[in-house]
């Protein structure tokens, strides 16, 4: 069965005051064409840019906690993980958000008040196929007792254990298969919370302008503070409502049986780009590109690629080697970012990454395969010459490189390599690069 893609028919608004910066704003929600995805446009600023909500435009959790927040180079959009998640459990691929500040609304602290919306507005089927991700291999993510795993499913499946040593919420474990009805009734009106003695560490930080104890559960020493809960569970439910909020970064629907275990917004984004590479690697295998097989041995990190050749920050364009079959052929990923340098100056408002740099990674990948051989390790490769050069299409923020180098000539310090690059399974661009390997 296909699934198709959906919007909504109507037009709906909605406004409120922000959790964290206790400002108002509104929501004008818009119906999108097939393949725009979740497009966020702020009104109240002169730039008229879009703003996409995927794991590429996500901030740095630590520059601003507590909330899922996403930018381009003229914008943030704040807390948007309440509204992302009934976006994703109702199942909407394509819409515009017009808002009028940085933050969205809070409304009770949950997705109720966005599901009623939604719903109010029509959802309706468009013919393109909705983009469907099976989890082939399992994922784990573990940092600081908490823990997120990714495991293979039919469909998509949250299991969550929550757990606050010392406090009055005791051990809470809750499971559920994320469909339209089952979210709704289960997990929508699970409100947001925080620990009494968090409040005030909490507001030092310039956070929780906005939250009070209708759209807060302020958790105390005897219980819940001037409200009740709506599930004997309710803060468990929230933390799935939460990361469901998360995972609608991806930018497509997931099957997959998720286990998180005290995690938080950090790991849950840490688990979307270990997925989000999975994916790319499926896309790649069998799409225009040549069907490989990783070796766990030579899946190389950043650090792991800094010590077999010498660039770095900001002109390494590498961030992992997914495979080096020796003498013949490697594979790299570069993962595209707002945040890239060049792009302040090429171009602005219409930011491509220069052909130059397309080329150079291709360059660095192949210096990869070169200088991985124990022989070459601390020596430099030079280009000598770069011919065939092609530029098939443009390449812009959020893009994920996937390149890939093959041996034409090998001699003892020479090498001819056929380099690829390709964006979603298309081949970008394409050169033939020589190089000559000397002592540093």
């Amino acid at each position: 069965m296909v699934l198709k893609q959906k919007t909504i028919k109507n037009i709906v608004k909605i406004s409120g005051i922000g959790l964290h910066t206790g400002e108002k704003t509104s929501l004008v929600f818009k119906p999108a064409p097939p393949n725009t995805g979740i497009i966020f446009i702020r009104k109240d600023i002169p730039e008229d840019v879009p703003l996409k909500a995927i794991i590429d435009n996500l901030v740095n959790i630590e520059q601003f906690p507590r909330r899922t927040s996403i930018s381009n180079q003229y914008f943030y959009v704040h807390t948007t993980e309440h509204l992302l998640s009934a976006l994703f459990a109702l199942g909407i691929d394509n819409i515009f958000i017009e808002i009028d500040g940085e933050e969205c609304p809070g409304l009770d602290g949950s997705s109720a008040n966005f599901i009623e919306l939604l719903k109010k507005a029509e959802i309706c089927e468009l013919e393109e196929p909705k983009e469907i991700f099976k989890i082939k291999e399992p994922i784990y993510i573990s940092e600081n007792g908490s823990c997120l795993i990714a495991l293979p499913s039919e469909n998509l499946k949250i299991s969550y254990t929550l757990d606050y040593p010392g406090s009055i919420i005791k051990s809470q474990f809750a499971s559920f298969v994320i469909e339209p009805e089952i979210y709704e009734k289960n997990i929508a009106p699970a409100r947001t919370f925080c620990l009494e003695d968090e409040v005030e560490k909490l507001k030092k930080i310039g956070l929780g302008k906005g939250s009070d104890y209708f759209n807060t559960l302020v958790i105390g020493k005897n219980g819940v503070i001037n409200n009740s809960f709506r599930f004997e569970d309710e803060p468990v439910r929230h933390k799935i409502l939460d990361l469901i909020g998360d995972l609608a970064l991806l930018g497509n629907f997931l099957c997959a049986h998720i286990i998180g275990i005290r995690s938080g917004h950090i790991l849950n984004t840490k688990l979307i780009r270990k997925i989000r590479e999975q994916e790319k690697k499926e896309k790649y295998v069998g799409v225009g590109a040549p069907t490989l097989t990783p070796v766990p041995c030579k899946n190389l990190d950043t650090e792991e690629i800094e010590k077999i050749i010498p660039h770095r920050y900001p002109f390494l364009l590498v961030d992992r080697i997914l495979e080096i079959e020796e003498d013949k052929k490697a594979v790299g990923i570069k993962n595209v970012s707002i945040n890239e340098w060049f792009f302040q100056g090429h171009f602005p408002g219409r930011p491509v990454m220069p052909g130059v740099l397309i080329v150079e990674a291709m360059a660095q990948v192949a210096g990869v395969l070169m200088l991985s051989k124990k022989e070459n390790r601390g020596k430099l490769a030079y280009f000598m010459s770069i011919d065939k050069v092609k530029f098939r299409r443009s390449i812009k923020p959020g893009d994920q490189l996937i390149v890939e180098v093959e041996v034409i000539k090998l001699k003892s310090k020479v090498g001819q390599i056929k380099g690829k690059t390709f964006v979603d399974g298309k081949l970008a661009a394409e050169a033939n690069l020589m190089f000559t390997v000397v002592d540093a």
